[in-house]
C-alpha cells in the first residue's frame, strides 16, 4: 500500500545513472508525482518525450506501423512518460509518469546514447500535409449561402464541418518567421471512456485521447480558445461532444474515430456548459449551462435544433441525465436541490415540467452524485455522506451505516449500478460496493427515517484523496476501473479486491505542503523476480527511498547544483536548506531569507563559481555561494544547522510603475544587477531599481508569472496569468535582450484558474514542461525551425541489486513532526534539560539529607525532659530568614495572582456563561436513589425550565373578529337607551314645576268648561281608536295566521336544526382523509391553538415530573434519615458489644452508603484537597500524554474526592445531632471499662449478679437494635419499590406524552407554514363578512327609514282626510255654498317658498325677481282655469258665512302644507328605494365574493388537513388491542385499518342501538302524524261549513237593521271630527279670554274716570285761589297808584326814599307756587283769568 503524503509543492527529477560532472549523457524523466494540489514549482534537469501529432497527421517518411494504419490511429499520437500513467491497485496515475511504456515497445538506447532510430518530417512538411489531409467533406463544399440554406432545411447525414476552421490557433507576431506549430503537447484531466482502451479527458484548452495499451496520445484543440467546459460520449461510442466555454459557447459533436466535426449546437447557454448527456438510444442530447443562466436544453442534435428549453434552477446545477428506462424523464442536481423532469405533451405542445425534490425533515444538501433506479426511484448522495432514496419527489429513506456512521466521510460524488451492485465513490477516497436489492427495497423502520446497511466490499484509495469520478474499463475477465481525484490524478483500481505487491528505483525528489521532502526511486520492475499473486508486471514503478523534513512550512522550490552534489530546498518558512547528496542527503545547514522562497536556480556550468539564486515572494533576490561541505564526521556538539557566516548578496526589486500603482507592476521585463555589498545598510528597508527594461506586448492586464530560458539561450519561455505560454525568439550573445520582439503564444491551461506556476526545459532543449494552478502538467516537444530532431524514447533504469530485500523507510505522516532544525534544537534542549535535572536531583538529595538530620534532632529534643528541651524557634538559624522567605512567598503569590487575574476573570466569565447555558436552565438534575438490600433503583427526571409554549399564549390572527354591526348592536342600544333615559329625566322637572303651579291655582268656570269639552272629545277619540286598534289587531292576527300557514314544501325549523346537529355531532365519523371531508368550524386549528395545546401538554408533563421528582427527593431524604439512624444504632450496637463477650457478638449490619449519583449537587462542591488532587491528576496527564483516559480518571477521581471529602466533614449527610448522639453513647459505654481497668480486685457475688443482668440486657438490646436496623432497611426498600412502580407507570405516560409532543410539534411547524396564507384568506373572509354585515346594517336602516317615512305619509294622508271630514262637518247639511267653499278648499295654489336670504344685494334682487315671476305664474295659472270654474276666492259671496269662508282659507293653507310634506316624504322614500336597490346589488356581489373566499379558505383548510394527515403519528398498541383480523389472523398490512379509543368504539356501538330505537320511534311517530292529519282535514271541512252559516246570518241581520250590507269596520271606526272639535275648543278658549280682557279694560276705564274727577276738583280749587290772589294784586296796584299820585312832583332822596324802597320790597314778596297743572288745565285757567280780567276792567 502507498503511504499517505501531503500535497506536492515542488518536484525535482534527478538521474541515478553513471554520474559525471555535466551529466549530459544520462537519461531522466520528469512529471507530476504524488500531486494533490495545484503545482507550485517544477524543476527539470533531463526530459524525454515523444513527438505529438495533429489529427489526421501521418509520418513524412511513410513508415507506418500496423497500429497507425488502422482507423483508430489517424489522430496525432505520441508516447511520453509525462502522459497519463496508470497505477495498478490504488497506485496513482501521475500526470507525467507511470505506465508510460508498454511491453511491445522497441529497443531502448544504451547508457550514453540519446536517440533511437526513426525519423520525422520537418515542421513545414507536417503542417502542409496536415492542411492537405484535413478535408473532411465527402462531397465538394457548396457556397456559403447555399450551405446555410441546406442546413436550415435539413442537415445531411454525411455532412461534416472543417476542423481547421473551428480549432483555435496560436498567436504569432505578424511578419515573423515563427511557425504555428512551434510546440506540441501532452496533458491529462477528467475521464471519458470511448473504447475499452481509449480514454478522453479535458486538459485546459485541449481534449486529450489516451490509449491505455500503447500510451499514445492525440488531442483536439478548443474552438473558442477560452476553454472546454465538459464532454460527453454517445452510447454507441461513435460520437462524442465537446461543450466549450466562452460567450455563447458551442457544443461540437465529433465523429469517432475520424475526429471530424459532425454537428455544432449553438445558443445553449451564456458562458459555459456544466454537463451534457445523451439519452439511452442517442437520439437526444441534454445540456445544462453554468452560471448565470443555468439553462436546461433538450437537443435534436442531428438537426442542430433545440426541442425544449427552460431554466433548470436558480443556483448552480452540477449534472443532468436521462432516465435509461424512460427517455421522457430527466434528473438534475446541484447546489441545495435535486429536480425531477418530465417531458409532457400538453394542448400547447411539448413541455418540460420540473418537480423539485422535497427534503422534508432531512437537512437541505448539495447533491453531486445520483443514479436512476429501474423502477423510477432515484438514489442520491449527500454532503454528510449518507445516501438518500427518492420516490415521488420525496425522500423515502436515508441510508447510513451501522451505529449511525455515514456511508462516506464527506460528499458522495458518484453513484453507479454495475452487475447488480451499487458502487459509490466519495471525497474520503473510498470506493464502496452495496447490495442493490437491499437499497431498492429499503423503507423507513422508525421515526428517525434512517435505515442502517453495510457495504459488501470497500476500498480506500488513499487518505488525502478526494475521488470525483470513476469509469469502468471494458476488459474481459478483469474488474478494472479508472478513477480521477479532485486534483486531477488518475487511479487504476482493481475492484476484484486481490492483493498486488509493489516495489520502488531512479531518484525523484518531491517537496510537499507539510515541509517534507521525499526521495523516490524509479525502476523497471521487469528485472525483479515475479512473486506469486502478481497478475501483471508494469513498465515502470516507483519506491520511497528516503524522507526527511527540513522545513516547517510548504516546500516551494527544489534545485540540484550542476554537479548534483548539493540539493537546495526552499520553503515558505523563509529558509533555504542545503543537503549533501553523496552522503545520503546529510544536512549541511540552512540560511534565512527576507521573505518566503518562491524559486531556486543554480548557476550554469559556464559560471566561474557555483552560486544559488534565491527569489522571494516580496521582491527580494539573493545570491548565495556554494556551501562548504565538511568531510569530517558529524559534530554532535553543534546546536543548530544555521549557517551564519555565508556571504549573501541582496537585491530588493522596486520600480517606478509599482510605486505609482501601489505595488502592481506588469508589462515590463527588467534587467537588474546586484548592488555593491554594504554591510552597514539595512537589507530589509533597501529599495533597488533596475537599470534597464524591455516592454512586453499585451501583458499589462495579463502578467507573466514565470520565465525560463532554453539552454542555448535562443528562446525565452514565459508563463502567463491566463494559462497561456509565450515564447520569444532571441538572438545569440544578446544578454540585454534587445532583439526580443517576435513571439509565439498559445492558450494551454485553463483561462480562468490555470495560472502557470512553473515552466522548465530539458537539458537538451528538446522538451518544455509547464505546471499550472489547474492541477495540470503539460509536456511539449520543442522543434527547431532549421534542423530535424529524432524522436527520443526514455529508458527506465534497471533495479539495483537487492532492492526487493531493502526495507522501505518509515514515512513522515504526522504534519506536526519536527523538522531537521527543530529536531536538532530539541535534542540539544533535551541534553541541557537532562543536565539541569541531574543538578536538581543532586540538590534535592542534599536537602533531603538535611531534612532527615533535622527530624532526628527534633526527635532527640522531644525525648529530653521539658526543662531541658529547646524551643522550635531555637532551631532557626536566623528568624529574619524565615520572615524573608515568607515575605518573598507572599510577594510571589501576589505577583502570580496579578498575572493570573486576566485568566481568572476569563475563566469566571466562561464559568458564568456555562452555568447560564447549562445549569441555570436546569430545574432538577437526575437523582438516582438505590435500594439498600436489593438492586432496585429509581431515578428522577432531568427537568429544564418550562418551554416558551407553556408560558406564552399567542393571539390567533385567524380568529373571527366581531363585525361593526355586531359592535353597534352591542354598544349602540345601550347608548340610545341611556340617552333616552337621560332626556326623560331632564324633561320631568319642568313638567313637575308646571303641574305644581297648577295645583295651587284655583280653576275658573271657563277652564272647567274647556276641560269638560276636551275630556269629552278625548273619550270619543279614544273610543274610536280602540275600535280601530281592535280591528287592526284582528287584521294582524289574521295576517299572522295566514303567514303561519305552511307551504307544501314546508319543513319545521326545529327539525332542520335537529338534522344539522345530528349531521355535525351525532356519530358521523367521516374520515379526515376523505376527499369530501369538510372541516367543522369548531375543529379548525391553527398554529396559535396548536402552541396552546403544546404548552398545555408541556405544563402537564412538567407538573407530573416535578411531582415525581419531589417524591424521589423525599425518598432520598428518607434514605439520609435512615442512614443517620442506622449510624446511631450501629454506634450504640458497638458500645453494647464492647461490654459483651466476643462469642456473644452478633454480626453488625453494614451501614448503607450514599452513592455519588444520589447527591449530584455535590459535584459542584470542592475544597483545597480536591484542587490538589486535581492538580496531581493534571500533572499525570501531562506526563503520560493520554488526554482522553486521564480526563476520564480525573473526572471520576474528582467526583470521588468530593464524596470522600464530605464523609468526614460537616458537609456529610450525617448530621451533627446524630454524631453527638453517637459520641454520647460511646462515651457512656466506655466509662465502665475504663473504671474497671483501674479496679484490680475480684468482683463479689452481688457484682457478678449485676454484671449477669447487664449482660442479659445488653444481649437483648443487641438483638433489638439489629432488628430495628433491618426493619428500617426493609421499610425503605418497600417505599422505593412502591415509588418505582409508580414511576414506571409515569414513564409510560411520559413516553406517550413525548410521542404526542413530537406529533404536536410537527403539526405546529406545518401549521406555521400554512399560517401566513391562512391569515390572508381569513382576513379576506373577515373583511368581506364585515363589509356584508355593514351593508346589511345599512339596508336594515334604510328599510327602517322607509317604514318610518311610509308611516309619516300615512299620518299625513290621515290628516288630509280628517281635514276634509272636519270641514264637511263644519259645513253641515244643505249648505248652498258648500260647493263654493269646497272648491276654495281644494283649489291648487303654487305658493312662494320661503328662502333664507344669504348673500349680497344682487342675490336678494334675483330672489325677488324670481318670486315675482313665480307669483305671476301662479296668477296666470289661476287665471288659466276653465271658464266654468272661474271664481274669485278672495271675496266672500253675499249671504255666505264669513266664518266658514275664513275657515276654508285656513284649512286650504293647512292642506297645502300637508301636500308639500307628502311630496317631500315621497321623494325621500324614492331616494331610499334607490339606495336600497344599490345596496342590495352590492350585497349580492359581496356575498358572491364571500362565498368564493370561504370556499378558498375551506379548500386551503382541506389542503392543510391533508398535509396534517400525511404526518406520521406513533400509537403503541398491544396485540389484544388489534381487532382487525382476517381469517382468524392479524394481517401483515395494517394500512387500511383505523385506530379508535375504547370509548369512541363503545359510543359507536351504543349509537347503533340508539339508531335502531330512534328508527322505531320515528316510524311510530310518523303513523300518529298521518292519523292526526286526517283528523285535521275533517275538522277543517266542518269549520268551513260553520263559517259559511255565520256569514249568512250576519248578512241577514245587517239588512234587517240597516237595510243594506254595510262595512262594520268603517262604522266602528266612525268618530268625531277632531279638527272641528279642536276649533270649537279653541273658539271657546278665545271667547273666555276676550271676556276676561274686556272686564279688565272696563275696570281700568272706571279707575281713570275717578282719577280725572279728583284732578278736576283739585284744579277748580286752585283756580279759585288764583282768582283771589289776582284780586288782591289788583287792589294793591290801585292803592299804589293812588299813593303815587298824591305825592309831589319833586322827589327828594332822603330818609323817605328808604321807606318807599322798603315798601316796595314788602310789596314784592314772592307768590305762593302753583300746583302742577296739565296743558288743558292751564288753558282753562288762562281763559278764566282773562275773562275775570275783562270783567274787572
Amino acid at each position: 500500500m502507498r503511504r499517505q503524503s501531503p500535497p506536492v509543492r515542488k518536484v525535482c527529477w534527478r538521474c541515478c545513472g553513471n554520474r559525471c560532472k555535466r551529466r549530459t549523457g544520462t537519461d531522466a524523466v520528469t512529471g507530476k508525482a504524488e500531486s494533490r494540489a495545484p503545482v507550485e514549482y517544477l524543476s527539470l534537469n533531463f526530459m524525454l518525450t515523444e513527438k505529438m501529432k495533429e489529427p489526421d497527421d501521418q509520418d513524412a517518411d511513410g513508415e507506418k506501423s500496423d497500429r497507425s494504419k488502422s482507423d483508430r490511429r489517424q489522430s496525432h499520437s505520441s508516447r511520453s512518460p509525462s502522459g497519463t500513467a496508470v497505477r495498478e491497485d490504488h497506485k496513482s496515475i501521475d500526470n507525467t509518469i507511470g505506465e508510460g511504456f508498454t511491453e511491445g515497445e522497441e529497443s531502448y538506447i544504451e547508457d550514453d546514447e540519446s536517440y533511437v532510430e526513426g525519423s520525422s518530417s520537418s515542421l513545414q512538411d507536417d503542417y502542409a500535409e496536415s492542411l492537405e489531409e484535413s478535408r473532411y467533406m465527402e462531397t465538394p463544399a457548396p457556397d456559403a449561402e447555399e450551405a446555410e440554406e441546406e442546413v436550415k432545411r435539413k442537415i445531411s447525414e454525411s455532412f461534416f464541418y472543417d476542423y481547421m476552421e473551428l480549432v483555435s490557433m496560436p498567436f504569432v507576431t505578424p511578419d515573423s518567421n515563427i511557425p504555428l506549430d512551434l510546440l506540441t503537447l501532452v496533458k491529462r484531466a477528467n475521464l471519458k471512456l470511448l473504447e475499452s482502451s481509449i480514454v478522453m479527458y479535458i486538459a485546459g484548452n485541449q481534449l486529450i485521447f489516451l490509449n491505455l495499451k500503447t500510451k499514445e496520445q492525440s488531442y483536439l484543440r478548443s474552438s473558442s480558445g477560452i476553454g472546454i467546459g465538459v464532454t460527453g460520449v454517445h452510447p454507441d461510442k461513435t460520437y462524442f461532444t465537446v461543450a466549450e466555454k466562452g460567450v455563447f459557447p458551442k457544443i461540437i459533436i465529433y465523429e469517432y474515430p475520424s475526429m471530424r466535426p459532425y454537428r455544432i449546437l449553438q445558443d445553449g447557454t451564456d458562458l459555459a456548459y456544466a454537463y451534457v448527456d445523451f439519452n439511452f438510444d442517442g437520439t437526444l442530447l441534454a445540456s445544462v449551462g453554468g452560471s448565470p443562466d443555468h439553462t436546461l436544453t433538450i437537443w435534436n442534435w442531428k438537426e442542430e435544433k433545440p426541442i425544449l428549453r427552460t431554466k433548470a434552477f436558480s443556483q448552480e446545477v452540477f449534472k443532468v441525465t436521462f432516465n435509461p428506462e424512460d427517455d421522457e424523464q430527466l434528473t438534475t442536481s446541484g447546489s441545495g436541490h435535486i429536480k425531477f423532469w418530465q417531458m409532457a405533451l400538453t394542448f400547447t405542445g411539448l413541455k418540460l415540467q420540473g418537480s423539485l425534490g422535497r427534503f422534508g425533515k432531512t437537512a437541505t444538501t448539495d447533491i453531486e452524485g445520483y443514479m436512476e433506479l429501474p423502477d423510477g426511484k432515484v438514489l442520491s448522495g449527500s454532503e454528510w455522506g449518507n445516501m438518500l432514496l427518492w420516490e415521488g419527489g420525496h425522500i423515502k429513506v436515508e441510508l447510513s451505516r451501522a451505529a449511525g456512521k455515514p456511508c462516506h466521510q464527506g460528499p458522495i460524488n458518484q453513484i453507479m449500478l454495475d452487475e447488480g451492485e451499487v458502487i459509490t465513490i466519495g471525497s474520503d477516497g473510498c470506493v464502496r460496493i452495496w447490495d442493490f436489492e437491499t437499497i431498492d427495497t429499503a423503507d423507513v423502520i422508525d421515526e428517525t427515517g434512517l435505515l442502517e446497511i453495510e457495504p459488501i466490499n470497500e476500498l480506500q484509495v488513499d487518505k488525502n484523496v478526494k475521488l470525483f469520478s470513476m469509469i469502468k474499463m471494458n476488459e474481459v475477465g478483469n474488474n478494472f476501473w479508472l478513477a480521477q481525484d479532485s486534483n486531477g490524478a488518475i487511479w487504476k483500481l482493481d475492484l476484484s479486491f486481490s492483493n498486488i505487491i509493489s516495489y520502488g528505483g531512479a531518484q525523484i525528489t518531491a517537496g510537499f505542503e507539510d515541509g517534507v521532502v521525499r526521495i523516490l526511486e524509479l525502476y523497471d520492475p521487469k528485472g525483479l523476480t515475479v512473486f506469486v499473486g502478481r497478475k501483471k508486471v508494469s513498465d515502470a514503478d516507483i519506491r520511497l527511498k528516503q524522507v526527511f523534513k527540513p522545513h516547517t512550512a510548504a516546500v516551494t522550490a527544489l534545485a540540484y547544483d550542476c554537479d548534483g552534489e548539493v540539493l537546495a530546498t526552499g520553503s515558505k518558512d523563509k529558509t533555504v536548506f542545503f543537503f549533501e547528496v553523496e552522503r545520503g542527503y546529510k544536512p549541511i545547514g540552512y540560511i534565512t531569507t527576507p521573505g518566503p522562497v518562491c524559486q531556486l536556480t543554480w548557476s550554469s556550468s559556464s559560471h566561474p563559481e557555483s552560486t544559488l539564486l534565491i527569489i522571494c515572494e516580496d521582491g527580494y533576490v539573493l545570491e548565495a555561494p556554494f556551501p562548504a561541505i565538511k568531510e569530517d564526521k558529524e559534530d554532535r556538539d553543534v546546536v543548530s544547522y544555521e549557517i551564519k557566516d555565508m556571504c549573501l548578496k541582496y537585491f530588493h526589486f522596486t520600480s517606478v510603475k509599482s510605486k505609482i500603482l501601489g505595488g502592481y507592476d506588469s508589462g515590463f521585463l527588467y534587467h537588474c544587477e546586484f548592488p555593491p555589498d554594504d554591510k552597514s545598510s539595512d537589507n530589509t528597508v533597501r529599495k533597488d531599481e533596475p537599470f534597464d527594461f524591455r516592454l512586453l506586448e499585451d501583458t499589462e492586464d495579463n502578467p507573466i508569472t514565470t520565465i525560463t530560458f532554453s539552454i542555448n539561450r535562443e528562446m525565452m519561455f514565459c508563463g502567463m496569468q491566463n494559462g497561456a505560454i509565450r515564447i520569444y525568439i532571441l538572438s545569440k550573445n544578446d544578454s540585454s535582450l534587445t532583439s526580443m520582439e517576435d513571439y509565439w503564444q498559445y492558450n494551454v491551461h485553463d483561462n480562468n484558474y490555470g495560472r502557470v506556476n512553473a515552466i522548465s526545459t530539458s537539458f537538451d532543449d528538446r522538451f518544455l514542461v509547464t505546471a499550472g494552478a489547474d492541477s495540470n502538467i503539460f509536456v511539449f516537444n520543442i522543434f527547431s525551425e532549421f534542423e530535424l530532431k529524432k524522436v527520443v524514447k526514455a529508458k527506465v533504469p534497471s533495479p539495483r541489486f537487492g532492492i526487493e530485500t531493502e526495507p522501505i523507510p518509515e514515512d513522515i505522516e504526522d504534519p506536526k513532526a519536527y523538522s531537521i532544525e527543530n529536531a536538532r534544537r530539541k535534542r540539544e534542549h533535551d541534553k541541557l534539560m537532562k543536565k539541569v535535572e541531574e543538578i536538581k536531583a543532586g540538590k534535592r538529595e542534599q536537602i533531603k539529607a538535611l531534612r532527615n538530620q533535622l527530624q532526628k534532632l527534633l526527635q532527640m529534643n522531644e525525648e529530653l525532659p521539658k526543662h531541658m528541651q529547646f524551643k522550635r524557634t531555637d532551631f532557626d538559624l536566623d528568624s529574619k530568614i524565615r520572615a524573608e522567605i515568607g515575605k518573598k512567598t507572599a510577594n510571589k503569590i501576589q505577583r502570580v495572582e496579578k498575572e493570573l487575574a486576566w485568566e481568572k476573570e476569563k475563566h469566571q466569565v466562561s464559568l458564568k456563561k456555562l452555568q447560564n447555558r447549562f445549569r441555570h436552565s436546569l430545574e432538577n438534575d437526575i437523582i438516582v436513589v438505590h435500594a439498600i438490600q436489593s438492586d432496585h433503583k429509581i431515578s428522577s427526571y432531568r427537568l429544564v425550565k418550562p418551554s416558551k409554549y407553556s408560558k406564552t399564549k399567542r393571539a390567533s390572527q385567524s380568529e373571527r373578529r366581531p363585525s361593526k354591526f355586531e359592535r353597534f348592536e352591542k354598544e349602540g342600544t345601550g347608548r340610545k337607551d341611556s340617552q333616552r333615559d337621560t332626556g326623560g329625566s331632564i324633561s320631568v322637572p319642568e313638567e313637575s314645576v308646571i303641574e305644581k303651579g297648577k295645583k295651587f291655582r284655583p280653576k275658573t268656570l271657563s277652564e272647567i268648561m274647556v276641560e269638560n269639552q276636551i275630556e269629552k272629545t278625548r273619550k270619543l277619540i279614544l273610543k274610536a281608536e280602540r275600535a280601530q286598534m281592535k280591528i287592526q289587531q284582528r287584521k294582524k292576527e289574521w295576517e299572522e295566521l295566514y303567514k303561519s300557514k305552511p307551504d307544501d314544501g314546508y319543513e319545521d325549523p326545529k327539525d332542520v336544526q335537529a338534522i344539522k346537529e345530528a349531521q355535525l355531532f351525532m356519530g358521523d365519523f367521516n374520515l379526515k382523509t376523505a376527499s369530501d371531508y369538510k372541516i367543522p368550524e369548531h375543529m379548525r386549528i391553527n398554529a396559535a391553538k396548536k402552541e396552546e395545546e403544546l404548552g398545555y401538554l408541556d405544563s402537564m408533563a412538567y407538573s407530573k415530573k416535578m411531582h415525581m421528582n419531589k417524591s424521589i427527593i423525599s425518598l432520598r431524604d428518607l434514605k439520609v434519615a435512615v442512614i443517620e439512624e442506622i449510624q446511631c444504632l450501629v454506634q450504640e450496637l458497638k458500645n453494647i458489644q464492647s461490654t459483651l463477650p466476643i462469642f456473644k457478638h452478633l454480626p453488625i449490619p453494614q451501614v448503607p452508603q450514599i452513592y455519588p449519583e444520589e447527591v449530584p449537587e455535590k459535584r459542584f462542591q470542592y475544597d483545597d484537597e480536591t484542587l490538589l488532587a486535581f492538580k496531581q491528576q493534571q500533572q499525570v496527564k501531562s506526563q503520560d500524554g493520554k488526554a482522553h483516559q486521564v480526563g476520564q480518571t480525573a473526572f471520576a477521581g474528582s467526583a470521588g474526592g468530593f464524596l470522600r471529602l464530605s464523609s468526614g466533614k460537616e458537609g456529610d449527610l450525617t448530621t451533627r445531632d446524630s454524631l453527638s448522639r453517637a459520641s454520647k453513647a460511646s462515651a457512656f459505654s466506655l466509662d465502665l471499662p475504663k473504671f474497671i481497668e483501674f479496679e484490680k480486685a475480684d468482683p463479689t457475688d452481688v457484682e457478678l449478679e449485676i454484671m449477669k443482668r447487664e449482660e442479659i440486657k445488653h444481649v437483648y438490646m443487641q438483638q433489638y437494635l439489629i432488628n430495628r436496623i433491618k426493619e428500617l432497611i426493609v421499610t425503605f426498600d418497600a417505599e422505593l419499590r412502591l415509588l418505582r412502580h409508580q414511576k414506571l407507570k409515569l414513564d409510560t405516560q411520559m413516553k406517550l406524552s413525548d410521542l404526542h409532543h413530537v406529533t404536536l410539534f410537527q403539526e405546529m411547524l406545518l401549521l406555521k407554514n400554512f399560517e401566513k396564507q391562512e391569515n390572508i384568506l381569513q382576513e379576506r373572509v373577515n373583511s368581506l363578512d364585515k363589509e356584508e354585515q355593514d351593508m346589511q346594517w345599512k339596508i336594515n336602516e334604510t328599510l327602517k327609514e322607509m317604514e318610518e317615512k311610509k308611516n309619516e305619509v300615512a299620518k299625513l294622508q290621515d290628516q288630509e282626510k280628517a281635514l276634509y271630514a272636519g270641514f264637511q262637518t263644519a259645513l253641515g247639511e244643505n249648505n248652498k255654498f258648500a260647493n263654493f267653499l269646497m272648491k276654495v278648499l281644494k283649489k291648487r295654489i303654487k305658493r312662494v317658498k320661503k328662502k333664507e336670504v344669504e348673500g349680497d344685494v344682487d342675490e336678494e334682487e334675483e330672489s325677488e325677481e324670481s318670486s315675482e315671476e313665480e307669483s305671476s305664474l301662479e296668477s296666470d295659472e289661476d287665471e288659466s282655469g276653465s271658464e266654468d270654474e272661474v271664481f274669485d276666492d278672495s271675496i266672500c259671496p253675499t249671504n255666505c258665512d264669513i266664518g266658514l269662508f275664513e275657515l276654508a282659507l285656513q284649512l286650504r293653507e293647512k292642506r297645502l302644507d300637508i301636500e308639500e310634506a307628502l311630496v317631500e316624504e315621497k321623494k325621500m322614500i324614492d331616494n331610499l328605494k334607490k339606495e336600497h336597490d344599490t345596496l342590495s346589488k352590492k350585497v349580492k356581489i359581496v356575498a358572491t365574493n364571500l362565498n368564493a373566499a370561504e370556499e378558498a379558505l375551506e379548500a386551503y383548510q382541506r389542503e392543510k388537513q391533508q398535509r396534517l394527515n400525511e404526518l406520521l403519528v406513533v400509537i403503541p398498541l398491544k396485540l389484544h388491542q388489534i381487532e382487525y383480523v382476517l381469517y382468524g389472523e392479524i394481517p401483515s398490512d395494517l394500512s387500511g385499518s383505523l385506530v379508535f379509543s375504547n370509548r369512541s368504539l363503545g359510543r359507536l356501538q351504543e349509537r347503533i342501538v340508539q339508531l335502531h330505537e330512534e328508527n322505531s320511534k320515528q316510524q311510530k311517530l310518523n303513523k300518529e302524524c298521518r292519523e292526526r292529519r286526517k283528523q285535521l282535514i275533517r275538522e277543517k271541512r266542518e269549520m268551513a261549513k260553520t263559517i259559511q252559516k255565520m256569514e249568512e246570518t250576519v248578512s241577514q241581520l245587517m239588512i234587517s237593521k240597516f237595510g243594506r250590507v254595510i262595512n262594520l269596520e268603517a262604522l266602528q271606526t266612525l268618530s268625531v271630527n277632531t279638527t272641528l272639535e279642536e276649533l270649537k275648543i279653541k273658539k271657546l278658549r278665545k271667547e273666555l279670554s276676550n271676556v276676561k280682557e274686556m272686564k279688565m279694560w272696563e275696570e281700568k276705564i272706571a279707575q281713570v274716570r275717578w282719577e280725572l274727577m279728583m284732578k278736576t276738583k283739585e284744579h277748580t280749587k286752585k283756580l279759585h285761589q288764583m282768582n283771589d290772589l289776582c284780586i288782591e294784586k289788583q287792589r294793591l296796584d290801585s292803592r299804589l297808584n293812588t299813593l303815587q299820585n298824591q305825592q309831589s312832583p319833586c322827589i327828594c332822596f332822603d330818609e323817605n326814599t328808604t321807606d318807599i324802597q322798603h315798601l316796595k320790597g314788602q310789596n314784592q314778596k314772592p307768590l305762593p307756587p302753583f300746583p302742577d297743572l296739565s296743558l288743558t288745565d292751564l288753558k282753562t285757567l288762562q281763559v278764566d283769568v282773562s275773562s275775570n280780567a275783562q270783567t274787572e276792567s
